[in-house]
């Protein structure tokens, strides 16, 4: 039945790589079945018999697709099927895009789409790596024109040695996450996290992935030249000489006098004149063909931008090569929130705003990773005012969400373990003004932010961009690349890091690739870069992080108990928790390994919270004080609470400094009062005093005919009725409750406490 299908092998980094072809989507204009280990990804690719009517641009579009079935898991909505696709499956969607669309012809404009579908998951075998190669395939035996193929691995840094496609075990440990694409000759695309690593480290692992993908692109060339398909012909979208020549020869001298200012907005409005000039004169020499036109434009102004640029050393606002546009920095801008900070570089100006949560506000995952949670969160916004149009908001698009995940990258290793500071955090940029690599701006300002709000980060983090022109063998770099270069240029490389190392890179092209001194140069470059906007700039601005929260932000404590303790915190039906959470006015969160956080506006009743649970967790120490309440009343003295669970009496000798003939002269049910514990019995029974407590504490004298001992004798044991203790008292729930609760006394709090 199957007559054309095909299976191809290759050991791919230590596991089986198989391709299966002819078998599934026979309709597709090229597809293939990636086995890699024991994932399994789909990958079609098809393309549109005709080209799309009004376009200016390539319409691609690629789609990786996670089902949840490939992990063994029914999806947790109420239709119970996949919704839209997560913010991991857009950014690998992004991923792929990048380095295989520079090598589709630049004037076709006949749709084509790529589907990647995640069947099967074997978590140390990556499926985007599967897909990436999948998609490599299918392009390259399809009928779509295309001058592939690519191959892509992922390279990690384990003890001191690159790892290429790192099992799982391997990527927990790893100081960088590497994903580097290339054709036969260059490097064409690079997505980067790293944990400060230098650039040697990095600039060798680039290296390391580029000679990788070296085997698996001659084993793609193999199956392409076994069962290729002749690539379809189509209508070139390119103008003709003799037009691009008529308005180049009309425009170019009008457009040089437009584009020579630093103004995006002088440009725009001096380019717009322009047009219609043009329109008014080639319209009617050249009938339908509008879009044409536009096009001719479009490459006089590239002609002249890059002529400027490579003959010229000329950049169209006037600065040298290296040299950083004006930078400015603020923070502090908005009162209430937790920390604010601005960034302004030359017309792009990002304001970011961090907001501090417990850690139960960290974003639970619905997807195929192992990972299910992150209690970083980074979200960049991009109005249609940043760059002077007018749009209505719909939502973040594929962008959106590309350049919020490139600075969450880009800070994350800076981020202070749970431990070191047991928060959740939610960044958001906005973009006010754009001009010119926005996510770098957003990173600049996050860690201005973070400074400002007191996280406690290990160091500063900066970013920047660096472009690159290409003529036949000439190139050159340029860095912070504003808005037209990077529209008319070859690259944008961006690239994050503090003064030690780098955190992040991504890197866009036009262009089939990059060599490997091209790399090298935009990393040298960069680094100077953020160099100077740390020192000159960010760090004048805010030296280092507060060292104290702000007012409105939650003060947070943590501390470990037994695992086998943990109920006894919680409490049948969480009545202990809740009652925690409503006397202190705090939130507690309780993890399964035993880690508690207790987070509220105010750090007095963080600290009660933490010391109540102490108290539940650990058995009171003779000599501890606490403040806790009357529960019942007896003749011959009173029960007090100091925590759920834990009640002791207080003789009656024991309540004042002074004589009392009764219990109820003093105390009643419900009362909060100061206790001093005296004794904590071999049955674990509490002997309490207010009376030790209020000599300790307040500093009063007893009265000189108060004893020390009983003025009145005890009953005999089998003349009285028996006292109540841990092993025969009513349980909790059974308990009457005071309807105030409890209050735990702070003065001095134990050291574990804190």
């Amino acid at each position: 039945m199957f007559d054309n299908f095909k299976t191809y092998e290759i050991d791919f980094a230590g596991r089986p790589l198989v391709i299966e072809t002819g078998k599934m989507a026979q309709l597709a204009n090229g597809a293939c079945l990636v086995r890699y280990g024991e994932t399994v990804v789909h990958v079609a690719v098809t393309a549109s018999p005709k080209p799309r009517e009004g376009v200016d641009f390539f319409p691609l579009s690629v789609d990786f697709e996670e089902k949840l079935y490939s992990v063994g898991r029914i999806p947790g909505s109420f239709i119970k099927r996949e919704g839209r696709p997560s913010d991991k499956a857009i950014l690998t969607s992004r991923v792929i895009d990048r380095p295989i669309r520079p090598l589709f012809p630049k004037d076709m404009r006949n749709d084509v789409s790529v589907v990647c579908t995640v069947m099967a998951v074997d978590h140390d075998c990556a499926p985007e790596i599967a897909a990436m190669v999948g998609t490599s395939i299918a392009l390259s035996i399809s009928d779509i024109p295309w001058k592939g193929p690519i191959s892509d691995v992922s390279v990690g840094y384990v003890n001191g040695e690159y790892v290429i496609n790192p099992n799982a075990e391997q990527r927990k440990v790893s100081q960088m996450a590497v994903t580097v694409a290339s054709t036969d000759s260059r490097i064409a695309m690079i997505e980067a996290g790293a944990n400060i690593v230098s650039d040697e480290v990095m600039y060798n692992g680039i290296m390391a992935g580029h000679e990788a993908n070296q085997k698996i692109i001659e084993f793609i060339k193999g199956i392409k030249a076994e069962i290729g398909k002749p690539k379809f012909s189509y209508p070139s979208n390119e103008p003709d000489e003799e037009m691009l020549g008529a308005v180049k020869a009309f425009a170019t001298e009008d457009v040089k006098l437009a584009l020579d200012t630093d103004d995006k907005s002088v440009r725009d409005a001096r380019l717009k004149p322009i047009y219609e000039k043009v329109h008014e004169k080639f319209d009617a020499i050249y009938p339908d063909q509008a879009a044409k036109i536009d096009e001719c434009m479009y490459k006089t102004q590239k002609n002249i931008v890059r002529r400027w640029l490579l003959d010229e050393k000329k950049r169209v606002d006037g600065r040298g090569m290296d040299q950083i546009r004006p930078l400015d920095a603020e923070i502090d801008l908005l009162p209430r929130v937790h920390g604010s900070g601005m960034f302004t570089r030359g017309q792009t100006q990002v304001l970011t705003v961090v907001t501090l949560g417990p850690v139960s506000d960290a974003q639970m995952l619905d997807g195929i990773d192992e990972e299910t949670s992150k209690r970083y969160i980074h979200q960049y916004n991009f109005p249609s005012y940043s760059v002077g149009e007018t749009k209505p908001s719909r939502g973040p698009g594929r962008r959106e969400i590309g350049h919020g995940a490139l600075a969450e990258r880009a800070l994350v290793p800076v981020i202070p373990t749970v431990e070191e500071f047991p928060y959740a955090y939610r960044l958001v940029s906005e973009v006010l003004s754009s001009n010119g690599s926005t996510s770098q701006g957003s990173i600049c300002a996050s860690t201005l932010a973070l400074m400002a709000a007191g996280v406690p980060i290990k160091a500063p983090v900066a970013g920047i961009s660096c472009g690159l022109i290409t003529e036949g063998d000439r190139w050159m770099t340029m860095v912070d690349i504003q808005g037209l270069e990077d529209f008319f240029g070859d690259m944008d490389f961006k690239v994050a890091g503090t003064h030690e190392g780098i955190t992040a890179i991504q890197m866009d092209l036009k262009i089939d690739g990059l060599t490997p001194e091209m790399v090298k140069e935009a990393l040298e470059k960069t680094h100077h870069a953020r160099d100077y906007i740390l020192d000159e700039v960010m760090l004048k601005t805010i030296p280092q992080p507060r060292t104290e929260l702000s007012k409105y932000a939650p003060k947070m404590l943590s501390t470990i108990i037994p695992v086998e303790k943990i109920r006894e915190v919680i409490g049948s039906g969480g009545k202990v928790i809740q009652k925690i959470c409503a006397e202190c006015s705090v939130k507690v969160d309780v993890e399964e390994d035993g880690h508690i956080f207790v987070s509220g506006i105010d750090a007095e009743n963080c600290k009660r919270a933490m010391t109540i649970i102490d108290t539940i967790v650990n058995d009171p120490e003779p000599g501890a004080i606490y403040n806790g309440k009357v529960t019942r009343i007896m003749d011959f003295g009173a029960f007090v609470e100091i925590a759920p669970g834990k009640e002791g009496l207080v003789h009656i000798s024991r309540l004042d400094v002074k004589r009392i003939d009764k219990v109820t002269d003093v105390v009643n049910v419900g009362d909060e009062v100061m206790v001093k514990v005296l004794e904590v019995d071999d049955k674990g029974r509490l002997n309490l005093s207010r009376r030790d407590a209020l000599i300790e504490v307040e500093g009063l004298v007893p009265e000189n005919e108060i004893s020390d001992t009983p003025r009145r004798p005890m009953p005999r044991r089998d003349d009285r009725r028996p006292m109540p203790h841990h092993d025969d008292r009513p349980r909790e729930e059974e308990r009457p409750r005071a309807s105030n609760g409890f209050i735990a006394n702070t003065n001095k709090p134990r050291e574990s406490q804190d």
